[in-house]
């Protein structure tokens, strides 16, 4: 009894350590290289949304590109 107390317990430790090194690397990756989003309504068609079906699209955007000024024509840019 007093083995499986330990090892639950070295569980719970390594899964604290986990979560405290993978949340903050999670949050800094989507806030500074990119992020997923969902694109909804009529305002991007025909391009997203195609055809007026009421699923809708998943898109990654790309904050990297943003901050090094590499806009292209032709891009599509999500505005907050």
């Amino acid at each position: 009894m007093a083995h499986a107390q330990g090892l639950g317990k070295r569980y719970i430790k390594a899964f604290f350590k986990g979560f405290f090194v993978a949340a903050p690397v999670t949050v800094t990756f989507l806030d500074r290289v990119a992020c997923v989003a969902r694109v909804e309504g009529a305002s991007m068609q025909p391009s997203l949304n195609p055809g007026g079906r009421q699923a809708s699209d998943v898109v990654l955007l790309n904050h990297w590109s943003i901050r090094n000024y590499d806009v292209q024509r032709g891009d599509i840019v999500s505005l907050v």
